[in-house]
């Protein structure tokens, strides 16, 4: 049995829908079954939530693989306990969704899933660490201001990263759950090429057919933006030296993993907005 959390999430979304297209029901632990009901007959849905201890080691009675997401400020501790409950179910696996250069814990939040990271490795439980950069889809969260304003505004300047499709994020970890050759590795994966954000914004005025217009603002307009969206503060802080980092040119890094493990190029950004284009009409 496979456990996968953050099913009604991107990509935990991806890993319960391919490993069901590969014929695989898998258990997925979900707050609100209601939100998985798309799942309903295809997986077993279990009703529990990584924030509450007893409903993660109930799911993972008779699981012997995990796929183990968390996003927040909260993650490290509900995945630190979540590994606990796994060593006592006898899980043999756990491939954790992490995040591109977690290793150097440069910032915060690479601090914070090296800390998970270091958990499980310390279970005795074989590990595989999925460690993607900025997600394509990252790009929706622009959809509001690109309808009524005809912009984006971001504070990255022209630094640029790799974006990759979450389905290429999703295939790798049906892959290390599925197949034999991924205990032990931690792979960084993004998508084929760095762009700038204005670069993705131009991307997606042209799939879409809109004209759209990139604006590089302050941090702090960026910041007080988030903080009356209802952000957390903490999370705020990380997303700026976030951004901070990417802004510099820090995380232009491309690497080819994705390639050389699904035997196929990585999905182009170009190819994921003229798949969704119809978000941003």
């Amino acid at each position: 049995m496979i456990l996968v959390t953050g099913a009604t999430g991107t990509i935990g979304g991806q890993v319960a829908t391919q490993l069901i297209a590969a014929g695989i029901k898998p258990r997925l632990l979900v707050r609100n079954p209601e939100k998985a009901k798309a799942f309903a007959g295809k997986a077993e849905l279990f009703k529990g939530d990584l924030a509450d201890p007893a409903s993660v080691a109930a799911a993972l009675v008779g699981v012997e693989k995990l796929f183990l997401v968390t996003a927040g400020t909260e993650g490290p501790a509900w995945e630190a306990a979540a590994v606990d409950a796994a060593k006592v179910a006898s899980v043999k696996q756990i491939v954790k969704l992490s995040v591109i250069g977690a290793e150097y814990e440069a910032i915060t939040f690479g601090k914070w899933h090296r800390a998970s990271e270091k958990k499980i490795e310390a279970s005795g439980i074989a590990w595989t660490f999925l460690r993607p950069g900025n997600f394509d889809s990252n790009a929706l969260w622009w959809i509001e201001t690109i309808k009524s304003q005809g912009a984006v505004y971001a504070p990255l300047g022209e630094g640029t990263y790799a974006p990759i499709d979450p389905a290429d994020i999703g295939a790798v970890a049906v892959a290390a759950l599925t197949k034999p050759g991924h205990a032990g590795k931690a792979y960084t994966l993004t998508g084929p090429r760095a762009l700038s954000t204005g670069e993705q914004v131009a991307i997606v005025a042209k799939a879409s057919g809109r004209t759209v217009n990139y604006v590089d603002v302050p941090p702090a307009a960026a910041q007080d933006g988030m903080l009356k969206a209802g952000m957390p503060a903490a999370y705020v802080t990380a997303l700026l030296e976030l951004y901070a980092f990417m802004k510099s040119g820090n995380a232009s890094l491309v690497t080819n993993t994705v390639a050389e493990l699904l035997g196929r190029p990585a999905v182009s950004f170009e190819e994921w907005a003229a798949k969704n284009a119809a978000a941003f009409k």
